[in-house]
């Protein structure tokens, strides 16, 4: 994609303006966004040895960024848990083009060096540039996390601080999929596959896949916590990330053989069956052949495999397709991308899954219709991805990945949003294979032409996330919206502007530093805010007036994580409701922006009052202490 990248330093600056300030300056950047501290490390546990943050100057004498052009020797696992992101960064860099977007080459230690260097990674369908200051963490001198088999050469070692900043910190990086850090860096279209319970020609898929540019990974299930990166005797290791790197057929004493190459990003520990790196099975190949696949076949983490082997010791391949287009040899049709965004809030739109038939209904709802592409086999190919939204970042407010899936039901005719009787008698025609807790779920389809619905759930009721959903297909399609801003087709609320009034509230509420103004990264805090207050909005403006009944504002209070009593209620209602009992955007907007400022308010009056408390009580202490002296 050549769009230009979202700025996502707080205080607004580009790379390239951050840079120049610094170098007009004569100093080196520090990130104010992500501290050389402790808390970007990690935020669950205290640091368990002396961490020295150092720049790769303080570390040796000729740092480079990039040595002899970067490849997948350049990445050796550190201290952390995060072999999938180091998976897909080697499978990276077999992507020149791809590489080059993600790690621009425009940055050095000995040109225009300023202590900031910056990397670009898709998220929620657009590309963000993330900056780092090139402080990094060490012990003895030595980086602790991701670095490069050459001492002096630090892409991949900033490239893994960038990717932290962009979750929150480097202990967010704990564990994942491969297939997540590989859509990150292309902003490709995922399909995960069970070797067990895969199609009889897999080899020819991965093999077209590689062929086509895909970058693919895969691992080994474990049943246990105990297995977790468990070396078994054959020198594979348990819930590991392995990346994916070549495909090839080679004539073995007359028969053709089907062989696979592996990378281990821990950059040693290889598999020691047939076809390893010096085993007896490549003395029975054509010279060539074996020169050829078997360059700088060194104890650097890489091997091959026979892929029959492979299919009996792995269990999940990863395919990042680049393009939609490399789902498929379909060369009349072309895929197209459509996205929604939504959420799931508690006590409006976070029904859970169909186990739980009394809410489920009340899930954000998506009309799809498939038109008949004309072919003979008259079906619709369509591949739809739900992902949920920021989950990484809110591990430090004690959240992780929700448990997510979807549905997809056949849609009566010209009725909006369905209710619970419909789904009660009416089976789903397609679903997630399975609910999981993982940040995508991807599925593929084949459906006959029609009107769908599409409804996206957590697995159990009241579990609030945002989320987006990729939906790609071979055919046109038309959206409608329900009660959210979803689709392409933005609903819009109907009202006059915002009073002076609410104007002066909303500033009350965000000026922390009492400026009289918001500053930039104040209106972003609101700016969240206000995402989910008009979404809230909306849910309960069902007739698309501008208005919603005075009724519901228990019920939109409660959403908003707001309890009130009744007496409280009935004052508000008669503050901010009209003569039909219904309340405008603009006094439901005053009404949540002053009950925000309230609570904080009163929050603060708390912690002032128990601190005052505390105090009083070691004084109290502090007296009997004397009188007994």
């Amino acid at each position: 994609s050549s769009r230009a990248a979202e700025i996502t330093q707080s205080d607004g600056k580009s790379f390239e303006q951050l840079r120049r300030e610094c170098l007009q300056k004569g100093v080196l950047f520090e990130d104010p966004d992500f501290p050389a501290k402790d808390s970007s490390l990690f935020f669950s546990e205290s640091v368990p040895v002396n961490v020295e943050w150092k720049r790769p100057k303080e570390i040796c004498s000729d740092p480079k960024f990039i040595v002899g052009g970067a490849d997948r020797t350049d990445i050796c696992q550190g201290q952390l848990g995060d072999c999938w992101l180091l998976a897909a960064i080697a499978s990276l860099t077999l992507k020149p083009e791809t590489m080059a977007r993600v790690v621009p080459p425009d940055q050095e230690f000995d040109h225009r060096y300023a202590g900031i260097f910056h990397f670009q990674f898709w998220q929620h369908n657009r590309w963000l540039e993330v900056v780092v200051d090139d402080r990094l963490p060490t012990v003895r001198n030595k980086l602790i996390m991701l670095h490069s088999a050459s001492y002096n050469e630090f892409w991949s070692a900033l490239m893994e601080k960038a990717y932290a900043k962009l979750n929150g910190s480097y202990e967010a990086l704990k564990g994942g999929s491969t297939m997540e850090a590989m859509e990150d860096f292309t902003g490709g279209v995922g399909e995960m596959y069970e070797t067990k319970n895969a199609p009889g020609n897999l080899f020819s898929i991965m093999k077209k896949a590689l062929d086509r540019g895909s970058m693919m990974g895969c691992s080994i299930d474990i049943t246990s916590s105990a297995e977790s990166e468990a070396k078994t005797t054959t020198g594979l290791v348990k819930g590991h990330a392995y990346s994916i790197t070549g495909m090839e057929e080679v004539n073995y004493r007359g028969q053709t053989v089907q062989l696979i190459r592996i990378r281990n990003p821990w950059g040693q520990v290889e598999w020691n069956g047939p076809w390893s790196d010096n085993s007896r099975e490549w003395n029975y190949i054509d010279k060539s052949e074996q020169i050829r696949l078997q360059q700088n076949s060194t104890d650097d983490g890489e091997f091959w495999m026979q892929f029959e082997d492979f299919k009996r010791n792995y269990d999940k391949v990863e395919i990042c397709n680049m393009t939609a287009d490399s789902l498929t040899d379909d060369v009349k049709h072309q895929w197209e991308v459509s996205m929604f965004e939504g959420n799931w809030i508690r006590g409006s739109t976070a029904g859970g899954c169909r186990n739980y038939i009394d809410t489920f209904w009340t899930n954000p709802q998506f009309k799809l219709q498939l038109e008949d592409t004309d072919d003979d086999d008259d079906v619709c190919s369509v591949v739809i991805a739900l992902m949920q939204k920021n989950r990484r970042k809110l591990r430090k407010e004690g959240l992780d990945l929700e448990t997510i899936g979807f549905a997809v039901y056949k849609a009566p005719e010209e009725e909006d949003h369905l209710g619970k009787d419909f789904f009660r008698y009416n089976p789903s025609t397609a679903r997630s294979k399975t609910y999981i807790n993982m940040r995508e779920v991807s599925e593929r389809f084949t459906l006959p032409p029609g009107k769908y619905l599409l409804v996206p759930t957590t697995f159990q009721p009241h579990h609030e996330a945002d989320f987006l959903i990729l939906f790609r297909h071979l055919v046109e399609f038309m959206t409608w919206n329900n009660k959210a801003q979803m689709g392409k087709q933005r609903v819009k609320i109907k009202f006059e502007g915002l009073s002076l009034s609410t104007c002066h509230s909303i500033i009350n509420l965000m000026d922390v530093d009492n400026t009289g103004k918001l500053e930039f990264h104040e209106f972003k805090v609101f700016w969240e805010k206000m995402k989910k207050w008009i979404m809230l909005f909306l849910s309960f403006d069902t007739d698309r007036s501008g208005k919603m009944s005075s009724y519901e504002l228990r019920s939109v209070l409660s959403a908003a994580g707001m309890r009130l009593n009744n007496q409280l209620l009935q004052l508000i209602g008669l503050r901010f409701a009209d003569e039909n009992y219904e309340i405008d955007f603009d006094d439901y907007l005053t009404c949540i922006v002053r009950l925000e400022n309230m609570f904080r308010t009163f929050q603060a009056l708390d912690k002032f009052k128990r601190g005052l408390y505390e105090e009083l009580q070691m004084q109290r202490r502090a007296c009997v202490v004397l009188v007994r002296m």
